[in-house]
């Protein structure tokens, strides 16, 4: 069945290619608590997974594509600093003293505590840096679980590929780039999202605010993404995709005589 779905344009462009969908690691983890002998060895789980998370962090920024906006490492930069405030590092191993819990738990609680700081900036720009917080705290949570990253698809060269995600860090872009997506798509987000600012600099088609594709598009569905009008077609019908063939191909065209 064909439908489409409305969101954001934030990077120009027409994409064409199959689904591939990424799964969202979410912050919902175990409860449980500790004997008092076991703190010491849960903080120091806690910090190896801050190490851990950092070295990732230094990795990334140290391996970027060339095209990756300039800005990256400025965002990275911010997600460092996230990672290291107290707000997020010492209160986390304060809550594993005090509640006698595990790292996962008091991360969660600690996390949720400033996310709903965030929600109460006036200023757009700034409330939608909660996002930045949960994509630190979703990293250091992987580490923590032993999930590093996300599942990266075997490379196929017969046909193109569309990532589809509930959401998607700088850091993820920059991952999943050298994997040759041909466009972005993801539930959440805006226009000055950080994510939508480095694709713009990846010169990759991205679309977000679809609020509800990560659920309604399945694995291999055939997607066309309009990165100008900010469309999402479902499996299309031959004479939609003819045109939009047509389209891409224009586009195409015009790029490259901007090139030159």
């Amino acid at each position: 069945m064909s439908f489409t779905l409305h969101g954001i344009a934030v990077s120009s462009g027409i994409a064409i290619g199959h689904a591939h969908l990424i799964s969202r690691t979410s912050l919902e983890v175990a409860h449980y608590v500790l004997p008092k002998q076991f703190i010491d060895a849960e903080i120091a789980r806690f910090d190896a997974a801050l190490q851990a998370t950092r070295s990732e962090f230094s990795s990334l920024r140290s391996n970027r594509p060339t095209r990756a906006a300039a800005e990256f490492d400025a965002f990275m930069e911010l997600h460092q600093m996230i990672l290291d405030d107290p707000l997020l590092s010492v209160a986390t191993r304060d809550l594993i003293v005090s509640e006698r819990c595990n790292a996962e738990w008091a991360l969660k609680v600690q996390t949720e505590a400033l996310v709903a700081q965030f929600d109460e900036f006036e200023d757009a720009y700034l409330r939608e840096r909660q996002t930045d917080v949960k994509q630190v705290a979703e990293r250091l949570l992987k580490q923590l679980l032993g999930l590093h990253g996300h599942q990266l698809p075997t490379a196929r060269h017969d046909v193109e590929m569309i990532l589809v995600a509930h959401d998607l860090s700088p850091a993820d872009l920059i991952q999943f780039k050298p994997q040759q997506y041909a466009a972005f798509v993801t539930d959440s987000g805006s226009a000055t999202s950080h994510t939508a600012i480095v694709a713009r600099g990846l010169n990759t088609p991205c679309v977000v605010g679809l609020h509800n594709a990560r659920e309604l598009v399945r694995e291999d569905d055939l997607l066309i993404l309009d990165g100008e009008q900010g469309v999402l077609i479902v499996n299309p019908d031959k004479s939609i995709l003819a045109e939009y063939k047509l389209r891409q191909s224009a586009w195409e065209l015009e790029r490259k005589k901007l090139k030159r």
